[in-house]
């Protein structure tokens, strides 16, 4: 075994002199909340997309009704849903722009705030200490850290 694989997490792992284990606490579960804000804000996105795409295909469904003679119809759908508003007065790109200027910008520099305050800007340190708990140290696969060249 080299003496890599047996080193321990690298110094912006490692909690600053000083941190208690609720202020690592705390900011490990500030991070998960950041977590679960970034998988709304993919939905959110994703949300964008699959509206998006709804009104491109209902475009082409108003073309191929017109080709089949059904006038009325296209018409009807083309005038009331073609390029509806999603909520009141917005595009999906305009719900998207509110949430990231409103809410997750916002959120996402609160914890890079909180982060740079009291633990000097270091990132995962909940989850590189539940690493040190949890992996084999020495074993194979269980390496705090990547070894060199990778």
């Amino acid at each position: 075994m080299s003496d890599f694989t047996a080193a321990g997490p690298n110094d912006q792992h490692t909690r600053p002199t000083g941190v208690s284990d609720k202020t690592v606490e705390a900011l490990g579960k500030l991070s998960e909340a950041l977590e679960v804000v970034e998988t709304a804000r993919g939905h959110l996105y994703e949300f964008h997309r699959q509206s998006g795409q709804a009104d491109l295909n209902l475009g082409e469904a108003v073309d191929l009704f017109r080709e089949a003679g059904h006038d009325g119809l296209a018409d009807r759908l083309a005038a009331e849903i073609v390029g509806r508003n999603v909520v009141h007065g917005r595009w999906t790109f305009q719900i998207v722009e509110d949430y990231d200027d409103n809410y997750y910008s916002p959120f996402k520099q609160a914890e890079q705030d909180a982060r740079d305050t009291l633990v000097g800007g270091r990132r995962h340190l909940f989850e590189a200490e539940m690493k040190e708990d949890r992996r084999t140290h020495g074993a194979p696969h269980h390496e705090a850290r990547p070894g060199p060249g990778a």
